[in-house]
């Protein structure tokens, strides 16, 4: 294979994939690390790929753009499905607080709330709030502050205010984009401020992102892996990407 044809490649790759490591690409094509790197270098430049620790990501993988619940709600739903129902088994018994966070697969989680025990819900995401308002077993509480239309959920000083007061058995958290070294990430300060808080808020932290999400850093950081006890994904994880999670003290469930 000529190395027009292996960059080609792996371009492909990378875009369908949303990620890939150097050490993936180097068996994938049966050539050394070196080669790899020297092959990203150059689809960097070309503007198709952007390197990062350890791989490569899409261009469009690191950016302050974000998109809308819409756009978001049918994209990758089955996972995200998959995801919800996986999540909603990890529940605390009955009479425990959670935290349900704004975003589309955390919406999910909020339609598979057992019925067969009562939990104190607390969230800033104006869709999980309307789901659970009429549920009996569900005793509700929706944080106030300024709503962000693009993920309909409350953010500012009044919703920090609250959270900062608060301790709750669970919390299920969104992510634009989940990796080793920038942790938990979103394009946004204000949210990323508030989801800073409910984990702060939180004995156990349980993450909820698609694999698309893995080795995706967004702009601003609000939290650690270390901060994260369980991370939920979809069946496309890499194996490379779950040992290296787990690595790192994150449990990995595949949903």
């Amino acid at each position: 294979m000529y190395a027009e044809e292996r960059q080609q490649a792996i371009a492909s790759l990378v875009i369908a994939n949303g990620r890939a490591s150097v050490a993936e690409l180097a068996q994938t094509h049966d050539v050394t690390t070196e080669t790899v790197r020297r092959d990203l270098a150059a689809l960097e430049k070309a503007g198709v790929l952007r390197r990062v620790h350890g791989g490569a990501v899409p261009v469009r993988a690191l950016h302050l753009v974000e998109a809308g619940v819409g756009e978001r709600e049918a994209t990758r739903a089955e996972h995200k499905d998959a995801i919800a129902a996986a999540a909603a088994e990890l529940l605390p018994q009955d009479g425990s607080t959670v935290l349900l966070d704004a975003g589309t697969t955390t919406a999910r989680i909020a339609a598979h709330l057992p019925t067969d025990r009562e939990l104190i819900v607390v969230t800033n995401s104006i869709p999980v709030a309307a789901r659970l308002a009429a549920l009996p077993s569900v005793s509700l509480q929706l944080l106030g502050g300024r709503v962000r239309g693009v993920t309909q959920a409350a953010v500012g000083e009044q919703t920090l205010r609250v959270l900062d007061t608060l301790r709750v058995d669970m919390a299920f958290i969104g992510t634009n984009g989940i990796s080793v070294r920038h942790g938990l990430s979103t394009p946004d300060s204000d949210e990323a401020a508030v989801k800073r808080a409910m984990v702060n808020a939180a004995n156990y932290v349980v993450a909820v992102a698609d694999s698309s999400k893995i080795g995706r850093e967004d702009f601003v950081s609000f939290a650690p892996l270390s901060s994260v006890d369980t991370l939920i994904t979809d069946a496309e994880i890499t194996g490379a990407d779950r040992a290296e999670l787990t690595d790192h003290g994150v449990e990995v469930v595949v949903a």
